[in-house]
């Protein structure tokens, strides 16, 4: 239980001053700040950065991945509720450490994610088993594939970059579903797409900086 409260600069206290950093950045939905609040994110990282944990700055993980900062996180759920009753069946893709994830199933009853990472994807087993978090359903596949089995999904969020947005992961949203992730090569930016009984609404956001969107598995 210790490691999950941490101590020092991976304390409440230091949590409690990321949360308030992200407010004071510009994330007004209370209900995400508390659902970042309520996840340890220093379990989620090396230990070797562990001290960095709510550092808001995106931090190495194994394989040469990386854990968004906790803004991109922040500001990612927030466009996906943002005019939403809520978040509804949601895919995390590229699941990683399990971070993301873990976040989500503070705010909605049904998380699957899909990583292409074998190892990632043990270790965000481990860290989600850790917080009892056990009804996060996640799968070892590619991500540009999405989930098919479990399409159609409500929310569909995806943390790494495309050139466009993959056809395969608006074809798995509901009706009045969304889908938020980055989109471009050298200058990304997030691109919101809301599939409406007109067709896909897509429109940009902000700028980010994330890992590439690659298929097959490892």
């Amino acid at each position: 239980m210790n490691a999950l409260a941490g101590s020092g600069m991976t304390s409440e206290r230091t949590r409690a001053r990321m949360i308030e950093r992200l407010r004071e950045e510009g994330i007004r939905d209370e209900a995400v700040l508390a659902a970042l609040a309520a996840v340890p994110r220093h379990i989620f990282v090396e230990e070797a950065v562990a001290h960095r944990a709510y550092e808001d700055t995106a931090l190495p993980l194994i394989l040469g991945q990386t854990i968004s900062q906790p803004f991109v996180v922040a500001r990612m759920i927030e466009l996906l509720r943002e005019g939403r009753v809520g978040l509804g069946k949601t895919l995390d893709v590229g699941t990683g450490c399990g971070y993301q994830a873990a976040v989500l199933a503070q705010l909605t009853r049904e998380v699957y994610g899909i990583e292409r990472l074998a190892q990632l994807l043990a270790r965000a087993r481990e860290h989600l088993r850790l917080l009892k978090l056990t009804r996060i359903r996640l799968k070892h596949g590619d991500g540009m594939l999405g989930l098919p089995e479990a399409a159609p999904f409500d929310s569909i969020i995806v943390a790494a970059a495309a050139a466009w947005v993959p056809q395969t992961l608006k074809d798995q949203l509901a009706p009045g579903g969304r889908l938020v992730m980055p989109v471009g090569t050298h200058d990304q930016v997030l691109v919101i797409v809301d599939r409406t009984p007109e067709g896909f609404r897509e429109r940009r956001a902000d700028a980010v900086r994330f890992v590439p969107l690659l298929p097959g598995v490892g």
